[in-house]
């Protein structure tokens, strides 16, 4: 049986193209819910008019499909809470060069 780790084991294999770090280090995955055969992933952008989007929907919703078990996914891309960098992996800022230990200094 899949488990909501399985989904985020999985679609940290998704990159944002423009930025090369996966979708759930980059904090852009807000909720998985599993019932049956279909996964409901709510997730967000880096910005609403971002040029990767028809990239990356199509490429949760093909990981997430792939999984045994797995035969319908809904993807919901919000835009509330609206994504910045404090949303990230420990890892994802410093590969991106943000100050991890000064984070509460800075007002993103």
């Amino acid at each position: 049986m899949i488990e909501k780790e399985d989904i985020y084991i999985a679609l940290s294999d998704v990159y944002d193209p423009e930025i090369r770090i996966n979708i759930v280090d980059l904090g852009l995955i807000y909720k998985v819910q599993i019932a049956n055969d279909t996964v409901d992933v709510e997730m967000t952008l880096t910005a609403p008019n971002c040029p990767a989007s028809p990239e990356i929907r199509s490429k949760v919703i093909q990981t997430v499909k792939q999984l045994k078990g797995i035969n319908k996914v809904n993807l919901n891309v919000v835009w509330e809470p609206a994504w910045n960098p404090s949303m990230m992996s420990e890892e994802a800022k410093l590969d991106l060069g943000y100050d991890v230990f000064c984070e509460n200094e800075r007002k993103w």
